[in-house]
């Protein structure tokens, strides 16, 4: 069974580490990690992720903008959004399949990864801060 492909986009250097280690685990192709959306926009290109776990919260492109340039140049990979800010889940989804609060991400990230690769959407936030 072909494992599935996936690209990392954060410019802290300890969650792209944290991410790999989630995600290695499990037995994903981890294709590539990008510091920011300029070198992202070259890796999609190359890589041709199944899917992009994307920071929000970025300087210069933040992630949502990233993600509308993605699919305005055709990628057609699904894109999980992680950020600290619950409060932009519902921006979040307007441009990606999934979000995944980065308080959750142990617990969330492999479950995004799974339901977007099945065609679905996915949220997890706090409770509390559910949209």
């Amino acid at each position: 069974m072909e494992r599935p492909r996936v690209l990392l986009v954060d410019d802290t250097p300890e969650m792209i580490e944290y991410y790999g280690e989630l995600l290695n685990a499990d037995s994903y192709d981890i294709v590539g990690a990008a510091p920011n959306a300029v070198v992202a926009l070259g890796m999609v290109r190359e890589t041709k992720p199944q899917v992009v776990l994307l920071d929000i919260s970025m300087p210069g492109m933040n992630g949502i903008e990233l993600a509308r340039r993605l699919r305005a140049a055709g990628c057609h990979a699904a894109i999980i959004f992680v950020s600290s800010d619950d409060g932009l889940a519902t921006e979040a989804m307007g441009a990606g399949s999934a979000f995944v609060s980065k308080n959750l991400i142990a617990s969330g990230l492999r479950v995004a990864i799974r339901e977007v690769l099945a065609g679905r959407r996915f949220i997890a936030v706090w409770p509390e801060n559910r949209p």
